[in-house]
């Protein structure tokens, strides 16, 4: 069996041979021989290459450390943060053997010490190996597949130590394949190890979770990720400027696989000359269809100081310059949470991934906005970011999404309003956002920059009214409020009022009611616009949670329930309703049942008047 260390030997020797060119020679640039792309070429081999996974590296460490070797292990995380590529290094370390040779002691256990490469590690990394068996769930996903990997568990390996499953996308196996490995993988034989990878662990079923180790694979922080590309850079000997990366990082959102993709564009993009700048920034930009990171800050700064014409010329400027407006307003987004994370936080400024005009400026800004307008602003972005990317017409709809984020920089927070509210002034209305100059911003409640914005406008609040006349009404029962709505002929509002209020607390000058179902959402505003119409005095009316009392028209229907039953017990009426069939039964309010006064000297108390009579004569 040849030795896998002649082979990297081998490789060392010809790296060294080929020093003097400007770049280092690539394993598969030999002649004929295919482009290996950077995420296969700088696939990791040890554990010691993983970056971002320092807690499952040392776990695994400390158990083949004390022998703790588990039988099945299921690795879940987003793609491209090694779950796979992990697989095969346990398979390495399951197998590893190595005999004594070059001064390196013999080996013949399980271990995470691979370098240098075991007699097993060539064939596995490559997956060739004939007791290393690796499969895809997403194409076999059947029981009978999951039945060949159980006849083969009950034969010894071939070659190995142990005989290896990996299973990738495992949450794509059927039920039925799920349950028929469960026997097996809950008591395999001890020559069998499992190792299971997928990226929506919540579709595996909690049985097999059960049997199975879990490691949790995490997104690689943009820093670290950055320092990675940095180092193949180095490696491929291509200059890469550090803003370049930090962007290419951030956009591969935590996934070293996409990460290294990106690059490998870039490097094509870019087509400069060996040793020459060939991944910039503004190349990564205009490949990723993103903005310039400063022109995004300067555009934050337009829009959260109220100026908006520039603001949107600023954003067309962008879209002319091949930027997406979805991305620009993410990118709006993320800036804002920036400035949130430095100012709790003033240490997350010195972050790898952050730029240099971000940091400085994002301090600025951190310190002349407050806590209620960032996140405001935040909302807003993110509202508006799902729009933009529905719109048929993006461009558009992120053109609103500023406007609606320039005004609502001068709307006062809510405990401003509150405050008002509760000392009986109005709150102001927002003033239109403006175009401002340098040394003009917005409100000083904290969307101007500090920098920049001129001193705050004091807030006039509109002048109380004036003291109620002596001959207003006076309001002491919700009746009386009733009976006023009917006195000024608003019947709408009178109805509204004893159909749809359901009295909670009433005082004069305060009314706190629960809605009917039907109730008009305007209706507490209406009646507190109205009162103080008519009484001359400032009226609250709020709006409660609470259930309230029975509305005007429930009472009133339950008190002609009460007087009907009282009606129908009379046995007169039992009798008159038996000789006239079909007849109805009317109670008449009792106003509307006294008798009037007498009009002459022989009139009668018992004279009775015929609705359809007019003027005495009958109407027929």
């Amino acid at each position: 069996m040849d030795d896998p260390r002649d082979d990297v030997r081998s490789a060392a020797a010809d790296a060294d041979s080929s020093a003097a060119p400007a770049k280092a020679p690539r394993p598969a640039d030999e002649v004929g021989a295919p482009y290996r792309v950077l995420a296969r070429k700088y696939r990791p081999a040890r554990f010691e290459d993983l970056i971002g996974q320092e807690a499952m590296v040392r776990t695994l460490s400390n158990a083949f450390a004390l022998g703790r070797v588990h039988q099945a292990y299921l690795l879940t995380g987003v793609r491209g943060v090694g779950k796979t590529t992990t697989a095969r290094i346990l398979a390495r370390a399951f197998n590893f053997e190595r005999e004594a040779k070059d001064g390196f002691p013999a080996v013949s256990r399980p271990t995470i010490e691979l370098d240098p490469p075991g007699v097993h590690c060539q064939a596995i990394m490559e997956s060739r190996h004939v007791d290393v068996v690796e499969m895809d769930a997403a194409s076999h996903t059947g029981v009978d597949d999951v039945r060949e990997i159980i006849e083969g568990a009950r034969y010894s390996p071939v070659m190995a130590r142990f005989k290896v499953y990996i299973i990738d996308e495992v949450h794509m196996l059927s039920k039925s394949a799920f349950n028929a490995l469960l026997k097996t993988l809950e008591e395999p034989p001890d020559h069998v190890k499992f190792l299971f990878a997928t990226t929506e662990v919540e579709k595996v079923p909690v049985t097999v979770r059960s049997r199975c180790q879990r490691f949790d694979l995490r997104r690689v922080e943009p820093g670290a990720l950055a320092a990675h590309l940095a180092s193949i850079c180095a490696s491929e000997n291509v200059f890469a400027e550090e803003e370049a990366l930090a962007v290419l990082a951030r956009a591969a959102e935590g996934s070293v696989r996409d990460a290294l993709s990106l690059l490998d564009q870039a490097i094509a993009h870019g087509g400069g000359e060996p040793g020459g700048v060939e991944v910039s920034a503004e190349s990564v930009r205009a490949m990723l269809g993103i903005a310039d990171r400063g022109r995004v800050v300067d555009l934050f700064e337009d829009v959260m100081g109220g100026r908006i014409a520039p603001a949107l010329a600023s954003l067309k400027a962008l879209y002319d310059d091949g930027a997406d407006p979805a991305a620009i307003v993410l990118e709006l987004a993320e800036f804002t949470h920036l400035v949130t994370r430095i100012k709790i936080v003033p240490s997350a400024a010195e972050d790898a991934s952050v730029t240099p005009v971000e940091r400085r400026r994002g301090v600025e800004l951190a310190q002349a906005l407050s806590m209620a307008v960032l996140t405001r602003a935040w909302q807003l972005l993110s509202k508006g970011l799902a729009e933009v990317r529905e719109s048929p017409r993006p461009l558009a709809a992120a053109d609103m999404a500023l406007v609606r984020l320039a005004y609502a920089a001068d709307l006062p927070t809510p405990e401003e309003t509150l405050r008002r509210l509760g000392s009986g002034a109005a709150p102001p209305r927002p003033a239109p956002a403006r175009d401002a100059g340098p040394s003009e911003g917005a409100r000083a409640q904290g969307s101007a920059l500090a920098a920049q914005a001129s001193p705050a406008r004091p807030i006039v609040a509109p002048p109380a009214p004036a003291s109620a006349p002596d001959d207003a009404p006076r309001l002491a029962r919700f009746e009386e409020v009733v009976a006023l709505a009917a006195a000024r002929r608003d019947i709408q509002l009178k109805l509204a009022l004893e159909r749809d209020v359901r009295l909670v607390r009433f005082e004069e000058g305060s009314i706190e009611f629960a809605p009917g179902p039907d109730a008009s959402p305007q209706l507490a505003q209406t009646l507190m616009r109205r009162l103080q119409e008519w009484t001359g005095r400032r009226w609250i009316v709020a709006v409660s949670s609470e259930e309230g009392s029975a509305t005007l028209k429930e009472r009133a229907d339950a008190q002609a329930a009460r007087e009907m039953e009282g009606v129908m017990a009379d046995p007169a009426v039992r009798r008159a309703l038996e000789l006239f069939p079909g007849a109805e039964i009317t109670v008449r309010p009792k106003e509307e049942r006294e008798p009037p006064a007498a009009s002459g000297a022989g009139a009668m108390e018992d004279d009775i008047g015929f609705p359809d009579e007019i003027d005495g004569e009958p109407d027929f």
